[in-house]
């Protein structure tokens, strides 16, 4: 730590050196004149304390590589990218350009700490200003903008990939013989802690609780209590659909548009969940051996549903989460609003781990899918948008994939389970490889001749070798005679950690002796 020090600070530190010993060896009995000598070292010394309060002042507050939590990444070159000049960019930008809005329209930083932080805004400034009406604008525009790095949780090669859609069903205003199953809003009694209870859209993860008297709360009604009527007649119902099934995989998937008898659509949106976590169906249909785990999807699940209606009644309470909805003012042809609260894009946008990511990052997801029918394996090479979330989805590598409204985009999304790569786009403002370099280093090793003028001894190292010593001695106990064991250890004692010298023996004074003399007699009587 002294190699980078100038002459005059060396030559302060030897002649203070020199000075401390001098005191230390021949100072007088009254002690004035070591007091001298320490004094006079102490200001030798002084440069170079100078030197050092100025040589290691705190590191400046510099910009650290991106850290995403549980996973592993790497940079990769475009060209390394399979299919990536195939796609079609003009899609991806255009969805790209609408989350820019809401990034745009923060002005405040966000609460949480994520690895991308704010560094969107500089892209979706470009995207604004950009007059992009092509692939190839759109192409190069993400590669002069971003980054790419291969990610993946950590220890995994891949990632993982689901689907989901916005189902159209059948529904009424009104209770009636066909139309038994209500779709609630959000009740008033339903609090989560640190979130206003007027708020739009609150969390899918977390406790949530009811209210009882004016202080009390506890935990809300689960799935099977809310079937039963615990929150029925006070007039939370916005519609009525035919089975609970269809309320089931509403609740599933987020959102809904319901077809009333009148030939209106009616647009649902999740808005509140009641805290229980989410408990997959399918998974339980394995587990039971009902359905092989690769023959499951969303059909198979209903199918089986319709076929034991008492089975799926105690199969839905498995899954004790209950999600609540609000009506949103969309007509037919607006697509479903993500928890970004722009309109998704289906092929384009998808839901990741919002306790990861940051909306709006780019995705390119790349591997073979069942598109085109269950068996089939459809390339899949697209540049996505992180535009939603779910309870479901965790992880840095995991994505929902949005397929868009309808039946067939259902039975498309309702087969996928599958592996694929993920790539992720990052702004060049977070580059780990120029981060990377403007990372601090060590200080210089001192040079040899600084090393043998201030010897520093390693009393961990001193205290591992004194254990070690005793471990052997241990081991060889039962061989060796007791002595022999005591001197092995009393050998380990003796390693060269220093210790403070003894304090002088000084005899008391005749008076002192005197006195101790007197006491003690006259006690003693």
């Amino acid at each position: 730590m002294f190699g980078h020090l100038p002459a005059t600070s060396l030559r302060a530190i030897r002649t203070g050196s020199w000075l401390a010993r001098e005191a230390r060896t021949n100072a007088p009995g009254s002690g004035r004149s070591a007091a001298r000598w320490l004094i006079a070292a102490a200001l030798l010394l002084i440069p170079f304390v100078a030197h050092a309060a100025r040589a290691h002042l705190p590191y400046p507050r510099l910009a650290w590589p991106i850290e995403i939590t549980g996973s592993q990444y790497v940079p990769v070159g475009w060209a390394d990218i399979a299919g990536w000049n195939e796609d079609d960019h003009l899609q991806a930008f255009n969805a790209f350009r609408a989350s820019c809005k809401p990034i745009a329209a923060q002005h405040n930083l966000p609460t949480e700490s994520k690895a991308l932080g704010i560094s969107l805004r500089d892209p979706c400034r470009a995207a604004k200003a950009a007059d992009i009406s092509d692939g190839a604008k759109a192409r190069a525009f993400f590669e002069a903008h971003f980054l790419p790095l291969r990610i993946s949780r950590l220890g995994e090669g891949e990632g993982f990939v689901t689907g989901y859609y916005e189902p159209v069903i059948d529904g009424s205003r009104t209770q009636t013989d066909v139309y038994t199953v209500p779709v609630y809003r959000r009740p008033s009694n339903l609090f989560v802690r640190g979130v206003k209870p007027g708020a739009v859209g609150l969390p899918n993860k977390g406790q949530v609780f009811r209210k009882i008297g004016r202080r009390k709360l506890v935990p809300y009604y689960d799935r099977a209590e809310i079937e039963d009527g615990a929150i029925a007649g006070r007039g939370l119902e916005i519609c009525w659909l035919k089975n609970q099934t269809d309320l089931l995989f509403t609740q599933i998937q987020g959102s809904a548009r319901v077809r009333l008898e009148d030939g209106s659509t009616l647009r649902i949106n999740y808005d509140a969940h009641n805290g229980y976590p989410y408990t997959p169906v399918g998974r339980i249909l394995i587990d039971r051996n009902i359905i092989p785990k690769e023959q499951m999807s969303m059909q198979k699940i209903r199918e089986w549903m319709d076929q034991n209606p008492d089975g799926a009644k105690e199969l839905r309470r498995q899954n004790r989460s209950y999600v609540f909805f609000r009506e949103v003012q969309l007509s037919d042809k607006d697509e479903a609003v993500g928890a970004q609260g722009v309109p998704l894009t289906p092929g384009r946008s998808i839901a990741v781990d919002k306790a990861l990511h940051v909306y709006g990052t780019p995705f390119f997801i790349e591997g073979e899918l069942p598109i085109e029918s269950e068996q089939s394996k459809t390339p899949f090479r697209r540049l996505m948008i992180a535009q939603d979330t779910g309870s479901a989805i965790v992880g840095p590598a995991r994505a929902d994939l949005y397929f868009g409204a309808g039946a067939e985009a259902g039975r498309v999304s309702g087969r996928l389970r599958h592996n694929m790569r993920f790539v992720i786009l990052i702004p060049k403002s977070l580059d780990p490889v120029a981060r990377g370099h403007a990372m601090p280093l060590p200080d210089a090793r001192p040079s040899a001749k600084i090393a043998k003028l201030f010897p520093q001894t390693d009393p961990l190292k001193n205290q591992k070798d004194a254990g070690k010593a005793v471990e052997e001695a241990s081991a060889n106990s039962a061989a060796k005679d007791v002595s022999t064991t005591k001197d092995t250890a009393k050998t380990a004692d003796a390693a060269p950690v220093p210790l403070p010298e003894a304090r002088p023996v000084i005899k008391p004074s005749r008076h002192l002796r005197r006195y101790r003399y007197h006491r003690h007699y006259r006690y003693a009587r």
